[in-house]
């Protein structure tokens, strides 16, 4: 095992340190806020060079995965968000935020989180895609079918930004692949670490810029975060399983209906609501970086063998 491989085997370690550390000093990462958006392209860039046109091609071959994925994505995390915050008895602001994050698509972290778990990646960028499309129309509506008021999406905005942060990157990566794929191949694993401590770096900045309200936060709302994010995880592996698709499908399912783009989520609620509405959103970008990092680290260590593929496996 190389040392690129054991530095990413340790994947959630760093992780928790990270957060840890950020919420113990976040100056020393607030500054880098700005280069949030750029770490996210070079690790979608990181990607892009693992991927052949083949892989996405698999896909296209089998479009059920993504069609289940992006249904569950749209029923599972906002139903459950409203049906945590009911049972925990939080208000109507915090009941917003929550359904505001269900009811997102899913987030580019979670294409990372689905490589490093040994998952199907083009599939999760697939879903990603396709859920961040229908999110324009599905985003509001939900949110005024669950809590009663109509959000705005800034429809340009949400293009614009997954054209700079996944479109481009992982297509010029893809673009490489074609013509270096052999070579590519050689250094997979410092490509890993490169995506591994990009995605660190990037808990650290949010922790950071949410030090302050997370302090502030109750342990309710703490732990209405933690079960939304593990209700879709093992609802996404769950009904993946039962529909008869293989585990590597399954695991892609989980990680990309658990992982929301609560960024997202944020902005919404800070324009049309309240700072409140904000919190869930904030902390939930903390939480399912970690609990995605710890599954992927837990996943990674139980690699899928074609031996283990269920009823329906996926092409690719």
């Amino acid at each position: 095992m190389s040392t690129f491989e054991r530095l990413n085997r340790l994947f959630p370690v760093w992780a928790i340190l990270f957060a840890i550390l950020a919420a113990w000093q976040p100056g020393w990462f607030t500054s880098l806020a700005g280069q949030i958006k750029l770490l996210l392209a070079i690790i979608m860039f990181a990607m892009g060079l693992t991927l052949s046109r083949h892989d996405f091609l698999g896909v296209v071959r089998a479009p059920l995965p993504v069609a289940v994925g992006v249904v569950l994505q749209f029923t599972v995390m906002p139903v459950a968000a409203l049906a945590v915050s009911w049972v925990l008895g939080l208000d109507a602001a915090l009941t917003t935020g929550m359904v505001l994050v269900g009811a997102t698509a899913g987030g580019t972290a979670s294409n990372v989180m689905t490589w490093l778990a040994g998952g199907h990646v083009a599939l999760s960028v697939s879903m990603t895609l396709v859920s961040t499309l229908i999110s324009v129309v599905a985003t509001p509506l939900l949110a005024w079918l669950l809590v009663g008021q109509s959000v705005d999406v800034p429809v340009a905005g949400m293009f614009m930004s997954i054209a700079q942060l996944v479109i481009a990157p992982i297509a010029l990566g893809v673009i490489i692949h074609h013509f270096l794929g052999q070579q590519i191949r050689r250094v997979e694993p410092l490509l890993a670490t490169i995506a591994m401590a990009a995605i660190v770096l990037i808990i650290a900045i949010v922790v950071g810029l949410n030090a302050g309200r997370l302090a502030t936060l109750g342990p309710l709302v703490t732990v209405a975060v933690i079960l939304h994010n593990a209700i879709g995880l093992a609802g996404g592996y769950g009904v993946g399983r039962l529909l008869g698709f293989d585990q590597r499908v399954a695991r892609t399912i989980a990680i990309e209906v658990g992982m929301q783009n609560s960024g997202l989520a944020v902005a919404l609620a800070n324009q049309f609501f309240s700072a409140t509405a904000a919190l869930p959103g904030a902390l939930f970008s903390v939480w399912h970086n970690v609990s995605g990092s710890l599954l992927a680290g837990y996943w990674k260590r139980r690699p899928v063998t074609d031996a283990e593929g269920g009823a329906r496996p996926i092409a690719g």
